[in-house]
């Protein structure tokens, strides 16, 4: 019998303690714990959130930004690792499902790093880990393209559930692997960019994207989004007069909800901090896909093709060994690989 969950879920909008790994991990740990004191089996985390997104490319020349591309890749993790382990154990303890963006240091590489999402079960298992697969416009300076190994939507107790980082939801064919996939449930992380052209409302281009992807696929999308804090403005603002000025467009952020129908479900959060609920019926897809099923019957895939390579992706390919870091973790139990560490 067709099982279509009820569940509430959390959007979290705030910002991280600026490059400050461990402190932004412990805030990640606590909000975790108010979301899944106030009901939520899902909390949704902005776009590289551990700890902090690369302003500098945006409002610096590249010669400029180097120093603080050197802090970022110094505050970077690794996947798995104790940070990551330590956010597990949260989400175990708080039998919530977690998403949410890293920036993520490749183990045989200090310079590069990836843009990547962290998906964790309730269970503390690693279902995923998405490097972001094309950086966005400044974004190049910072982080490598990542792959479609984890481009993958993930079997769990509220539904199927798959995710994108920022940009990425614009991407017509990464968003309709997932909903080939099965996905009901699409986490979009996002960060703030008031630094975007002076006619380009921010908060309204990420409602209109999810909007999208949710009247396109009949499913829920949640949405998390970054907000500047004064601690990042004074920062870039040390190194470059104008950053202030840059960094204080209003309308830069929006988190919240969108059903199946593309309209928002209850209260969005639009640049201040916080934490935004909603109601999750899955059983809301289900109707409308009577008219439009694009990934079943409203489709002709006698005509259209989409071939999609999840091989992963590394610098080199070795027989008697494989690249550890590099292969598909999804089900690596992280809370007991930390008990047993210890």
């Amino acid at each position: 019998m067709l099982n279509l969950t009820k569940f509430k879920a959390a959007a979290v909008q705030a910002a991280p303690v600026f490059l400050d790994t461990e402190a932004t991990v412990d805030k990640v740990c606590a909000l975790i714990a108010e979301a899944a004191g106030n009901g939520a089996r899902l909390v949704a985390f902005p776009e590289v959130f551990v700890s902090g997104y690369p302003y500098w490319s945006w409002v610096m020349n590249p010669i400029e930004g180097s120093p603080w591309f050197e802090k970022l890749a110094r505050s970077a993790i690794e996947i798995p690792g104790p940070e990551i382990r330590k956010i597990a154990q949260a989400a175990a303890r708080h039998r919530i499902h977690v998403v949410v963006g890293v920036n993520e240091r490749n183990r045989y590489g200090i310079g590069t790093l990836y843009n990547t999402l962290v998906t964790i079960g309730e269970d503390g298992r690693l279902l995923g880990r998405h490097r972001k697969l094309v950086p966005t416009w400044a974004e190049k300076l910072t982080w490598a393209p990542g792959d479609a190994s984890a481009l993958r939507v993930h079997d769990t107790p509220i539904g199927p559930l798959g995710a994108l980082a920022c940009g990425e939801n614009t991407n017509t064919l990464a968003r309709f692997a997932l909903l080939s996939q099965g996905e009901l449930i699409h986490v979009a992380s996002y960060i703030a960019l008031p630094v975007a052209p002076k006619d380009y409302d921010m908060a309204e281009a990420i409602r209109l994207r999810a909007a999208a992807h949710s009247f396109e696929g009949k499913l829920f999308t949640v949405v998390s989004c970054s907000t500047v804090s004064p601690e990042i403005v004074d920062a870039m603002s040390a190194s470059h007069p104008q950053a202030r000025e840059l960094l204080a467009r209003p309308n830069s952020a929006f988190s919240g909800f969108i059903g199946p129908d593309g309209r928002v479900i209850g209260e969005p959060l639009v640049d201040v901090e916080g934490i935004a609920y909603a109601e999750i019926d899955l059983g809301r897809c289900l109707q409308p896909r009577q008219m439009h099923d694009i990934t079943g019957h409203y489709n002709r895939f006698d005509i259209f093709d989409l071939r999609v390579n999840r091989r992963p992706l590394s610098a080199a390919r070795f027989v008697d060994e494989t690249l550890v870091g590099e292969e598909d973790l999804a089900g690596v139990d992280l809370v007991g690989s930390l008990e047993a560490a210890q």
